[in-house]
């Protein structure tokens, strides 16, 4: 099976394409496969491409590296624009995606580079929406005890879920312990991603993320894009904010039209055939 290896900003993934590939049923057992970092290629995570059924380029499918499947990614779908204009999937730089979570349409603005910008859709703020099992319309600095620690959470759906977190020291918290036990309280009957956020300025901000199925990873999309929206309901920044990961940054404006638009850079690694 031909395949590509791709990141954003770190977050690694393989990509099939699914017009030409044969696929197995079983897609999780292949991303399981697949991305095991000592016997197989090595990844944080599976995506394919496949004819779409809702007039879209094509459809999303993103597996974590467990073989879970994610409702959506946001760093994901920017290589996956650069994925398919490079296999001819599409021809044009502006287009959509139909993924697990909802419709998504990234528009390619430097092909060269790998910028891609990703209008991600309008957030959900809703308990409901998440889905998690708090009370009240919207779930901003509610107490969680969790880890012998209380933390004041605010919950954002971009098509998947995030839990939000603010905190004053990113390098010394145990995210691979209290990261978790987040994920899967009984709060989140979906489990969730937990975002560890420190404020830098009313524009700018660092993460950690603890992401649902697959654990820490170097950079999440959605994540960037939930933690800004979460800055915004906290007041704490400006709608327009610079996140800053461990290899760079992305951008993200929460826009008037209430749609979020995340802007970063996607990079082809290295192509090759997977024995199966």
């Amino acid at each position: 099976m031909r395949f590509a290896k791709m990141h954003g900003l770190g977050n690694d993934f393989i990509m099939i394409n699914g017009f030409k590939e044969q696929l197995p049923d079983d897609l999780g057992a292949l991303a399981k496969k697949m991305c095991q970092r000592q016997l197989g290629v090595g990844a944080d995570g599976l995506i394919v491409l496949s004819a779409g059924d809702q007039g879209t380029a094509a459809k999303f499918r993103y597996y974590n590296d467990d073989g879970s499947p994610a409702e959506m990614c946001g760093n994901g779908v920017r290589c996956a624009a650069l994925f398919a204009k490079r296999e001819g999937i599409v021809h044009e730089n502006n287009f959509a995606f139909e993924t697990f979570g909802r419709i998504v349409k990234p528009v390619i603005l430097d092909e060269k580079k790998g910028i891609v910008k990703v209008d991600m859709g309008e957030p959900g703020l809703a308990a409901g929406d998440i889905p998690a099992r708090f009370s009240g319309a919207r779930v901003v600095g509610a107490p969680l005890l969790v880890y012998a620690r209380m933390f004041y959470v605010t919950l954002v759906s971009m098509g998947n879920p995030h839990c939000i977190i603010f905190v004053d020291d990113l390098e010394d918290l145990p995210v691979e312990k209290i990261g978790p036990q987040i994920e899967t309280n009984d709060h989140f009957p979906t489990k969730i991603n937990v975002e560890f956020v420190k404020l830098l300025a009313d524009d700018k901000i660092t993460m950690r993320v603890w992401e649902r199925g697959c654990g820490e990873t170097l950079a999440c999309g959605t994540g960037a894009c939930a933690a800004t929206v979460a800055c915004v309901l906290n007041g704490y920044t400006k709608h327009q904010v610079e996140v800053v990961l461990t290899h760079g940054s992305l951008l993200v404006d929460w826009a008037e039209n209430n749609h979020v638009f995340l802007t970063g850079p996607a990079v082809l690694v290295a192509e090759g055939e997977f024995l199966l």
